[in-house]
């Protein structure tokens, strides 16, 4: 609960955030201003995950791919065994279709800490993706230390990602590929 406190703090003032960043080795844009890209494969595809519930405003999106990773389903979600959020991971044989969002550093920090960065699960990495058009956008996305396993995520969870595909206009195998998922029972 203190590390809950800690980060919606340190979110709220960009010293903090750069004295906290810092301390758990991470980069942070110079200003708070600064424009990145963020990717988003997961529930934040969907509106109401990014910007109701997470309270985000891109300044623009784009449908975007990252190559090289596969989508997984490879946390504990809660409740556990009933659920599993997604997660990528290295594969040079696939690639990951996701939502690119723009958003400014400060935003950013807010988002890391909704997703529990720092902290234990999720990373943040920056990586090489690509628009729906082929054009290079270097992004910010999270990867986490997942289980050997694969799970099946909850309906629910499942049903975000597949709906927020649809609605960014991601191919249409992708959203297939999502369609093939299997819940959890």
């Amino acid at each position: 609960m203190i590390r809950i406190r800690w980060r919606r703090l340190a979110a709220q003032s960009w010293l903090l955030s750069q004295w906290h960043y810092r301390y758990h080795k991470l980069d942070l844009p110079r200003r708070p201003s600064d424009r990145i890209w963020y990717f988003a494969y997961g529930s934040n595809m969907h509106d109401t995950a990014f910007l109701e519930r997470r309270g985000m405003r891109p300044l623009e999106w784009k449908a975007g791919c990252l190559k090289g990773y596969r989508l997984r389903f490879n946390l504990d979600g809660r409740p556990k065994g009933k659920a599993a959020p997604a997660n990528i991971c290295p594969d040079p044989a696939s690639e990951v279709w996701g939502v690119l969002y723009s958003i400014t550093a400060r935003e950013m920090i807010r988002l890391n800490a909704s997703e529990g960065v720092p902290g234990s699960r999720y990373r943040p990495v920056w990586l090489d993706t690509e628009t729906h058009d082929g054009f290079p956008v270097p992004a910010m996305t999270y990867i986490a230390q997942g289980n050997e396993e694969d799970g099946n995520p909850s309906l629910r969870y499942i049903t975000l990602l597949r709906e927020g595909a649809r609605s960014h206009g991601l191919p249409e195998d992708w959203v297939r590929f999502l369609e093939d998922v299997e819940p959890a029972r």
